[in-house]
């Protein structure tokens, strides 16, 4: 049965959210219009559905894992192709690039801005809830991904956000220090506590795959 995008998915409601970064001790606020985010990090199954792969040998329910950022990108076009939206993106393969039409109602990767601001849904602290209940990490993961909506959804709906699988967001991490390298959030199944925070960014070559790095899907309004 194909999936229902638009029912797995949950309207952000608009506000501030402040990044920081531990390795420059800088922060800055963001202010966000209302847009919509999965419930769920993308699934193996959802995303064999959309490409005709399922990369990874875990549960089809588990999220999608061994996906390089360009993976990522490449799938949302292709969901928002099929579902007749107009895409987020213009790949320029040439010259290894990609434009984001902020105008398209098409599907993309949440800014990481719009990851933090949906992964708190309104709370302050470092987590939304007990690290055990809302999430898949080093200590009770058994050492793998675990299908999606096991753990405690946090305020907004959202689950997973914490735990079970890293996720790309859209933006560069530091172009000055880092070149192309784009911005992980949320911890995984392989992490010890402290990597599973909200305020905690990552970064890796938009070209990396491995098996505990995955995405969520979201959309402009």
């Amino acid at each position: 049965m194909e999936a229902d995008w638009e029912s797995g998915m949950v309207t952000v409601p608009s506000g501030r959210v402040t990044l920081s970064d531990r390795r420059t001790r800088r922060s800055w606020p963001v202010d966000l219009a209302s847009y919509r985010i999965g419930a769920y990090p993308v699934t193996r199954a959802q995303y064999g559905e959309v490409t005709g792969r399922e990369p990874g040998a875990h549960d089809s329910r588990c999220p999608v894992g061994e996906v390089s950022w360009w993976d990522a990108v490449r799938f949302c076009n292709q969901l928002s192709q099929r579902e007749g939206r107009r895409r987020a993106y213009r790949l320029h393969t040439d010259t290894e690039s990609v434009e984001w039409d902020a105008s398209a109602d098409g599907y993309r990767l949440p800014s990481e801005a719009e990851w933090e601001h949906a992964c708190r849904a309104g709370t302050t602290g470092p987590r939304y809830g007990e690290l055990d209940e809302i999430a898949w990490y080093r200590a009770n993961s058994d050492e793998r991904p675990h299908g999606v909506g096991g753990k405690r959804p946090n305020g907004w709906g959202l689950y997973d956000t914490l735990g079970n699988v890293w996720e790309w967001c859209w933006d560069i991490y530091d172009a000055e220090v880092y070149g192309p390298y784009r911005v992980l959030r949320g911890g995984g199944w392989f992490d010890e506590h402290w990597s599973c925070r909200a305020s905690v960014r990552r970064r890796s070559h938009p070209t990396l795959r491995i098996d505990d790095v995955g995405f969520r899907v979201a959309r402009s309004l």
